[in-house]
């Protein structure tokens, strides 16, 4: 007879169905796990013998075969315990057989037994709910599994819980659906920043587009408290967006409690992160900072400064919206529709503008700095800005009126104007997914939206030519013109809106 239970494995955002198998036969006393485990599966076999002990019950002194099939695929991580500690407990009798086929389990045991909390609970969950199953987990992974939707969630402390549940002892309540509590959180605010108008301007336009920023200045121009301000005046994420992000995170062990995330992400990697921290991959292939940032926001402070191999990187991520990791034996992929903001110095010493300070060997010395940083890197981030010294008069001066919660408001404006009219054009064309921002309009359908008026087009037309915009910058200085429209209420993208959006474009090497 073969005990089974249902659990799961992960490549990439992919939940693979995996069977865990238990025979229990003559022969010589023996306890073997196959199926392609790693090491920390492999290690399963010891956990899961202490936490029966510590109940009370020991193995039968039998040959023992724990297989996890499909065995071609590699077996990663430790919430494989509890899957086979269930199958071995059906195996023996002291679990109903046939009960524990309706359940997909997963969870790490102590070796107390208590079950310690694991990463990819929610994406299981789905699945699960997927399957009509049921599914078993750690009782701190219970508030991200009811997400799934209307599906049996028994969420233990321990394994003597489960098995008085099943025994009928004592019964294992519905989990309450955690959510990222936003309301008490003190965000910094733009209140904080004096003077620097025209960047807290081009801050709103990122914003409300979700357009790609880059800021330019010298050290302590606030290049760095614009871009921490940013999350504070974004819209929250809508329910499916949180569903979406929310699922990586728990793929990451992130999920703060199993709370379900409200909150756009904002990730500021240090400018010595390795290529697989920042897009992905490693040993086990595990999302990087901007599949972590996905419908948020990845900010790159010292954009120089990052390792050139990396940046380069980024750039497929940023026109596809997914970051694609291949490996000898892993090929897996990951959302990355990131909005990303980088702020820079001008030179190695971040004072090329000031004749005080410049340098002896600028020009020289900016281009070569600013040449660190790829043209077509450039070219895929739709606002420059120069950030200035803020003067001692700016500093003395009151707090400015405006604070984030009222740039907010304008910001939700503005979204659910792209939002009501991509919702529109996706029923009229019968598609099920268009752009959520103007940021990731494109093709037909940026003509169709972002057209500009006679004049609005002779401008556009007669700046690419003497600018020398390429195609990908002509498009994007038409998503910054739509979004320019949007900001001011009108159906229509004029000149006005496209010699704004121009002046955010603008060649940076060489300076």
């Amino acid at each position: 007879m073969v005990a089974r239970i249902a659990t799961v494995a992960f490549e990439g955002t992919q939940v693979l169905d995996i069977d865990v198998q238990v025979q229990m036969s003559a022969g010589v006393v023996s306890f073997n796990l196959v199926g392609l485990p790693d090491k920390a599966v492999a290690e399963s076999r010891e956990r899961v013998r202490a936490a029966l002990f510590s109940l009370g019950l020991s193995l039968p002194a039998k040959r023992i075969t724990v297989n996890l099939a499909p065995a071609d695929v590699l077996k990663e991580g430790s919430h494989f315990d509890l899957p086979i500690a269930l199958a071995l407990l059906a195996g023996m009798g002291v679990l109903p057989l046939e009960e524990m086929q309706r359940y997909t389990a997963l969870g790490e045991l102590a070796l107390d037994g208590v079950l310690s909390p694991v990463a990819g609970v929610l994406p299981a969950a789905v699945t699960a709910a997927t399957r009509n199953r049921g599914l078993i987990c750690p009782e701190r992974n219970g508030g991200e599994a009811v997400w799934a939707g209307e599906i049996e969630v028994l969420a233990a402390p321990s394994l003597l819980a489960i098995i008085n549940h099943f025994k009928g002892t004592q019964v294992l309540g519905r989990p309450t659906a955690q959510v990222q509590d936003i309301g008490d959180e003190v965000t910094p605010d733009l209140r904080d920043i004096k003077g620097q108008e025209t960047a807290k301007r081009a801050l709103e336009v990122a914003a409300s587009g979700g357009h790609n920023l880059l800021m330019i200045g010298p050290p302590g121009s606030g290049k760095s408290m614009l871009a921490s301000r940013l999350p504070g005046i974004l819209p929250p994420l809508a329910a499916d967006e949180a569903l979406d992000v929310s699922m990586i995170h728990s793929l990451a062990g992130l999920l703060d409690e199993g709370r379900l995330l409200r909150r756009r992400p904002f990730r500021d990697p240090h400018h010595s992160a390795s290529l697989p921290a920042l897009v992905g991959g490693g040993l086990r292939a595990k999302p990087g900072e901007i599949s972590l940032a996905h419908h948020g926001v990845l900010f790159l402070d010292e954009l120089p400064e990052f390792q050139r191999a990396t940046l380069e990187a980024l750039r497929q991520p940023m026109e596809t919206g997914r970051a694609v990791v291949s490996r000898a034996n892993h090929h897996v992929t990951y959302p990355a529709r990131v909005q990303l903001v980088a702020a820079m110095n001008p030179c190695r010493c971040g004072h090329l503008d000031d004749p005080e300070r410049t340098c002896g060997r600028a020009p020289k010395c900016a281009m070569d700095y600013q040449s660190r940083i790829s043209g077509p890197l450039f070219d895929r981030i739709d606002l420059h800005i120069d950030v200035p010294a803020v003067s001692a008069a700016d500093l003395s001066l009151p707090p400015p009126r405006e604070d984030s919660a009222t740039v907010a408001a304008r910001v939700a404006e503005t979204r659910a104007i792209q939002t009501e009219r991509y919702q529109r054009i996706a029923e009229e064309s019968s598609k099920a997914q268009q752009p959520r921002t103007n940021a990731e309009a494109d093709g037909e359908l940026l003509e169709r939206v972002a057209a500009p008026d006679a004049a609005g087009r002779a401008l556009l037309t007669q700046a690419a030519e003497q600018l020398k915009l390429s195609a990908r910058g002509y498009h994007r200085v038409l998503r910054v013109a739509r979004t320019l429209a949007d900001m001011a209420g009108s159906d229509a993208v004029v000149k006005s809106h496209v010699a704004e959006a121009l002046g955010y474009r603008r060649i940076v090497l060489g300076k």
